[in-house]
């Protein structure tokens, strides 16, 4: 009899493919989001279908997220002005983009996104570097858009997710003029809240396959806990080459999405 704990059956292909997948996705979504990227692809090559990947995700995804977010408090690299009604907006917005998901075929957006990533990466690439420090911003526009970003981003989260996190870093550095420690700080609390808000819709939906999920969360706490040191760690320099190879990825699946 099929559950919400086991909607099919469970194999230990399937395991060994979740644990290595969601670790490599964790790691990379630690230093400079993006992670979905890696993890969905995941879920789909261990044979879940398309919901109930993207749903069981965001299970696994969302506890990783939680250790990242932690080191991040931890180290003061979270503007909480900022943060609080961020996390509001994305938890709304993901929660409306999942539900949109769920009734809308996605090719609709994979086609806007291929028109959206090379410009991303040509922004980029003319940046020497991201931002150590913070710069000169108008505090009622830079929290404009911060929350801008939150609610629109946390959307697309909910709807389909690869690159939330390097979305909001670039935006958050590049219009937002925050430093790239405390945007990635604040993403991480933001991407979380998306994350809660597209899980408890999938959860309501019945589309997350929960044991695959909790087991996949154990790698993702590992893959946050060590990718995100670096980043505090090693700031611009690692945090700007692993965004472009998230573009790339993203791109690149994006791309045999479309042609499949």
């Amino acid at each position: 009899m099929r559950t919400l704990l086991m909607p099919m059956e469970l194999s230990i292909q399937m395991v060994l493919i979740v644990a290595a997948g969601v670790f490599l996705a964790s790691f990379i979504d630690g230093i400079a989001g993006g992670g979905g990227i890696v993890s969905v692809p995941t879920y789909f090559l261990a044979g879940l279908p398309a919901h109930l990947a993207l749903g069981t995700n965001k299970l696994s995804s969302g506890i990783g997220t939680v250790v990242s977010t932690i080191r991040f408090i931890r180290g003061g690299y979270v503007d909480w002005k900022l943060a609080m009604p961020s996390v509001l907006l994305a938890l709304f917005g993901s929660a409306m983009g999942t539900k949109l998901q769920l009734a809308l075929d996605e090719k609709y957006l994979k086609l806007l996104l291929l028109f959206v990533l090379p410009v991303v990466a040509v922004v980029i690439l003319k940046q020497r570097k991201l931002p150590e420090e913070r710069g000169e911003i108008d505090p009622a526009r830079q929290m404009a858009v911060v929350l801008s970003a939150s609610l629109i981003v946390g959307a697309y989260d909910g709807f389909y997710g690869p690159g939330t996190g390097t979305f909001l870093i670039l935006i958050y550095c590049g219009l937002g003029k925050l430093d790239v420690r405390t945007a990635s700080g604040n993403v991480k609390l933001v991407n979380l809240a998306s994350n809660i808000g597209a899980l408890f819709t999938s959860l309501m939906a019945g589309k997350v396959f929960l044991i695959l999920g909790l087991i996949g969360a154990v790698f993702s706490v590992l893959g946050h806990y060590f990718g995100s040191g670096l980043a505090i760690r090693d700031g611009s320099r690692i945090v700007r080459p692993v965004i472009l190879i998230v573009l790339a990825l993203l791109t690149i699946r994006v791309i045999s999405d479309l042609i499949a």
